[in-house]
């Protein structure tokens, strides 16, 4: 017979366990003296995602360069001589991802304030492209020969700067004469220059009656040019002379002379004129012997006029070549003239075409 004990034993084990657990209003189920557990939280969507800062838009850049104007391969470009002007290209290239309207400056460092045309302006550039703006440096007629530079700076807001430097050279004149002249009355001139080193011979002389508001006899030498400096430049102007009484002229004779026997081109030019009126006068004469241009003469004229005018101009070189042009005016004219001489020497021990008759027959003899 089961114990009495056994059986209540086995009912209670039979029964389901159940328990009640009071929660405490201010801390976990149950009483503790350890802190609980603390378990990173783990986002369950994409907007729950930690955000991340933008990455930083790089800033645009310029760039800038100075180039002077003509060929690439010109030698002495870089040569001026005081009052004669100089012709840059300055190229601004915006090489952002942005529009920008970019100032540029020229610092004119060891250059007169005044040599520029322009030392600040602004302009657009879109994203990726450029513009470009040309500048013009003139030494002033009183500059010392040396050497210059000066300096162009593009900015713009959010932009990285550039900058870029230029250099040139001023030739100083071994001689020069300016004569400017206005008022009513009677003038006398006479000029007489002449040097072997560049092969020039000019002689002037002109008188005048009568009323001028400017005339204007300037004469210029550098003797070992470089660039496209000349050796020597005329420069020759007249504003407005009228004869006020009977008698009253305008007369002088005036010529230019490179010979051959002083080394120059055989180039001469010659002017004589009796006027009563002249309402303008622009007169040039540049004679090159040892710069860029070398051996080449040029004479440009435009007049306005009422009286007699001759001009005559002609370039020998015996056994070579031989030009004339003679021209006379009388009445009242406007004109125009321009004459260019050039002297291209031969190899050492050519006559003429022999040159080419002598490569034509080498030619042949490697041919064959």
């Amino acid at each position: 017979m089961v114990p009495l004990i056994w059986i209540l034993i086995l009912a209670l084990m039979l029964l389901p366990a159940s328990a009640t657990v009071e929660e405490s209003p201010t801390g976990p189920p149950y009483d503790s003296v350890y802190p609980s557990p603390a378990y990173p939280s783990y986002p369950t969507s994409s907007f729950d995602m930690p955000s991340v800062p933008p990455a930083p838009i790089a800033p645009g850049k310029l760039k800038v360069s100075v180039q002077q104007t003509g060929p690439i391969n010109e030698r002495d470009r870089e040569y001026t001589t005081p009052g004669r002007t100089l012709d840059y290209i300055v190229t601004i290239r915006n090489e952002g991802y942005t529009n920008v309207t970019a100032t540029v400056t020229v610092s004119p460092e060891t250059c007169g304030m005044d040599w520029f045309t322009w030392t600040s302006t602004e302009v657009f550039i879109p994203a990726g492209g450029e513009v470009s703006e040309p500048l013009q440096v003139t030494p002033a007629t009183n500059a010392m020969g040396g050497d210059y530079r000066f300096k162009v700076t593009a900015t713009a807001p959010g932009a990285e700067s550039s900058s870029d430097t230029e250099r040139f050279r001023v030739q100083g004149y071994d001689y020069a004469s300016e004569t400017m002249i206005s008022g009513t009355g009677q003038f006398q001139l006479s000029k007489d220059v002449r040097s072997m080193n560049s092969g020039i011979k000019s002689n002037k002389d002109v008188f005048f009656s009568g009323s001028v508001d400017e005339l204007v006899k300037n004469e210029y030498l550098v003797d070992r040019a470089k660039g496209r400096n000349p050796n020597f430049e005329e420069q020759d102007a007249v504003d407005d002379y009228v004869a006020l009484a009977p008698g009253d002229t305008l007369m002088g004779s005036e010529s230019f002379r490179s010979s051959i026997a002083f080394g120059g081109i055989g180039a001469k030019v010659r002017e004589s004129y009796n006027l009563q009126a002249m309402e303008f006068k622009n007169q040039n004469f540049n004679l090159y012997q040892t710069g860029t241009l070398g051996r080449s003469a040029e004479f440009k004229t435009a007049d306005n006029f009422t009286g007699y005018l001759m001009l005559d101009a002609r370039q020998s070189k015996p056994g070579q070549r031989s030009m004339k042009e003679h021209e006379e005016y009388f009445g009242s004219f406007e004109i125009m003239r321009k004459i260019l001489f050039r002297d291209q020497p031969l190899r050492k021990g050519c006559i003429g075409g022999a040159c080419d008759f002598l490569d034509n027959i080498n030619l042949r003899l490697k041919s064959s």
